[in-house]
């Protein structure tokens, strides 16, 4: 990436792009070098800093550029110049001449002359682009072949003009709303401590008698049509009677099944309930100990869009990168030749990896946190910034192996988005067969993307606990979660579910606090807009924290499965868990004492990740 961004740079990219260049190759703004073989090239055009087309509205979407004549100009058409004559007339007061470089001034006038070297009339006005020095037309509707609808859509349509406005009449009350969002996700993450327990439950019992409820109207619906009298239905809708009839009997059956499934699920699944809860009561508690926690988002965030900044901004320079190229209208072309050609497919490759990584790092830091948090068993001697002893370690130790895990997703991620695009240019060209292939491997690869990445995940809390390198801690990591899988289950839905609630809450408390406020703004009638827009940003707020405590959530699980294995509260071998965590080992202990089995609690669900050293 970086040797891509050095060779765009040095290549005199940065300039072509930033101060524009001429058809001639020469760029708007300083001296040049002569060009062999190219007529016009090799100009002083240290006062003619902005760049003109003589027909800034073609425009080839093809191949993403203007198909038009540049000329490096000293100064932009403010006006509107309709004739020749004003042409002339400009470049006498303003000394900035818009024709070719071979015709004088006085000359603009001579029609013979003018022919195909002079901008197209009327010439619209124009004022440059900051920072890129490009005159570009004021008046957008120049671009009418393409804008047009979208234009006679703007400034017809009263419905949009009254959605603007709310948004703009309404700024102070979607920040406000959006600060709101931001405080109530931080409060839930301290509430769901609390009331862990009795929420955990209530998600259970409610799942259980959706279950039933969906289940028993069906089989009432069903029993109700059965029982309806055929003899009052014509004989055309006898049939569609019978399908439908038919129908709520498969579905009847199917929600049976589902329902007894579930229920014995929950059934077998009630005592890993329990972990759940306390797991998420000890997840508060770190929240308590590591407030640095709930800002990694925002750095995460901050550290994505410095990226992205860098890598748009180095596109750029490659799109004008190379050297010049005479084209068949005899103008020039920067292209880049060879095998270099293909740089921006592997800077492609480096936007993903790169942002893979980025949240990679999130998770190796957050996990290096919470395990420092776990293992000190007097909280008081935590280091005094966990977070950045978590960041130093992973400085130190660590970005191979973060590095490696962002590489296999990047690996998944890139063919998926390959078939993706394939199946957006094909759609409505292949046949049935083709189409349900396609999207089976799309779906394929995004379920093994997100396997994937919950791996890498857990394979950053081996890391963090052992020092082992990727490959061990996933082996190591994957061992656990296969011997646990019953306990991982538990943690994976019913916690899921409940942070899903948790974003729900948050974004019907912020939109309804919308709804009351935009009531009684007087100054549009409508607020829908602003309401999406406050709904959207709360719900990206909430997934932003809850995420995080997701995490802490997993990472926790995987230290307590290793603390039961290598210790059991004898001297010498105390636990390092916290006293909820112990209650429950104790709770299971004393369950299976009375079940006359004894021993560790579901000592046989969990081995060690390394031989103890």
């Amino acid at each position: 990436m970086g040797f891509i961004c050095g060779f765009s740079v040095a290549t005199g990219a940065a300039a072509r792009l930033v101060s524009g260049y001429d058809s001639f190759g020469n760029i708007c703004g300083q001296k040049n070098a002569k060009l062999e073989g190219i007529p016009n090239s090799g100009m002083d055009h240290t006062h003619r800093k902005y760049v003109f087309f003589l027909d800034p509205c073609n425009l080839d979407l093809i191949n993403r550029k203007i198909k038009s004549v540049a000329l490096c100009v000293a100064a932009c058409p403010r006006q509107e110049l309709k004739t020749l004559s004003d042409v002339q007339k400009f470049a006498d007061v303003n000394g900035s001449a818009l024709c070719s470089y071979t015709l004088k001034p006085s000359e603009y006038t001579i029609p013979s002359k003018a022919s195909g070297v002079c901008p197209k009339l009327p010439v619209p006005a124009s004022a440059p682009i900051p920072f890129f020095h490009r005159c570009a037309p004021v008046n957008i509707s120049c671009y009418a072949k393409f804008a047009e609808a979208l234009i006679t859509f703007v400034s017809d349509n009263s419905v949009l003009h009254r959605l603007i406005s709310g948004v703009m009449t309404s700024k102070e009350i979607i920040l406000g709303l959006c600060l709101l969002s931001l405080v109530l996700s931080m409060i839930l993450m301290v509430i769901i401590r609390y009331i862990s327990r009795v929420l955990v439950w209530i998600v259970t019992v409610l799942v259980i008698l959706g279950s039933l409820g969906g289940t028993g109207v069906l089989w009432w619906l069903y029993a109700k049509q059965r029982k309806s009298p055929k003899e009052t239905v014509i004989p055309e809708q006898l049939q569609i009677a019978e399908d439908n009839l038919r129908a709520l009997l498969i579905y009847a059956i199917s929600a049976t099944v589902f329902t007894v499934i579930l229920f014995l699920i929950m059934l077998v699944m009630r005592k890993r309930v329990a972990l759940t809860i306390a797991l998420f009561h000890v997840a508060g508690k770190v929240f308590i100990h590591l407030p640095l926690l709930v800002f990694q988002p925002f750095w995460t965030f901050f550290a994505l869009v410095l990226f992205w900044a860098y890598w748009i901004m180095t596109l750029l320079f490659l799109g004008t990168a190379g050297s010049a190229v005479q084209n068949e209208q005899g103008f020039v072309e920067f292209r880049v030749s060879g095998p270099l050609q293909y740089m921006w497919w592997y800077h492609v490759v480096g936007l993903i990896w790169i942002s893979e990584f980025i949240l990679a790092c999130q998770q190796m830091t957050v996990a290096g946190a919470v395990v420092t948090y776990y293992f000190t068993r007097d909280k008081r001697n935590l280091p005094f910034t966990p977070i950045l002893a978590s960041v130093s370690r992973l400085i130190r130790y660590h970005l191979g192996t973060v590095a490696k895990g962002s590489f296999i997703i990047t690996l998944v991620k890139i063919p998926r988005m390959i078939l993706m695009y394939l199946h957006s240019q094909l759609k409505g060209k292949e046949n049935a067969c083709a189409r349900c292939v396609l999207k089976s491997c799309i779906c394929c690869l995004w379920c093994l993307e997100k396997c994937l990445n919950y791996l890498n995940q857990n394979a950053y809390t081996a890391t963090a606990i052992n020092s082992t390198n990727f490959c061990t801690s996933a082996k190591d990591a994957f061992v656990i979660l296969v011997e646990n899988a019953l306990r991982v289950a538990a943690i994976n839905t019913v916690g899921d579910f409940m942070l899903f609630l948790g974003k729900v809450l948050i974004v019907c408390s912020t939109g309804l606090a919308g709804i009351m406020l935009l009531n009684y703004q007087q100054d549009y009638t409508v607020w829908v807009l602003p309401l999406i827009i406050v709904c959207l940003f709360a719900f990206l707020v909430a997934h932003c924290f809850l995420s995080i405590y997701e995490m802490v959530v997993d990472v926790l699980f995987l230290c307590f499965a290793i603390d039961t294995k290598y210790n059991d509260g004898s001297p010498g071998r105390e636990f390092y868990m916290d006293k909820v965590l112990m209650e429950f080992v104790e709770n299971s202990r004393k369950a299976m004492k009375e079940a006359g089995k004894g021993g560790v609690a579901d000592a046989r669900e969990l081995k060690p990740m390394l031989k103890k050293r």
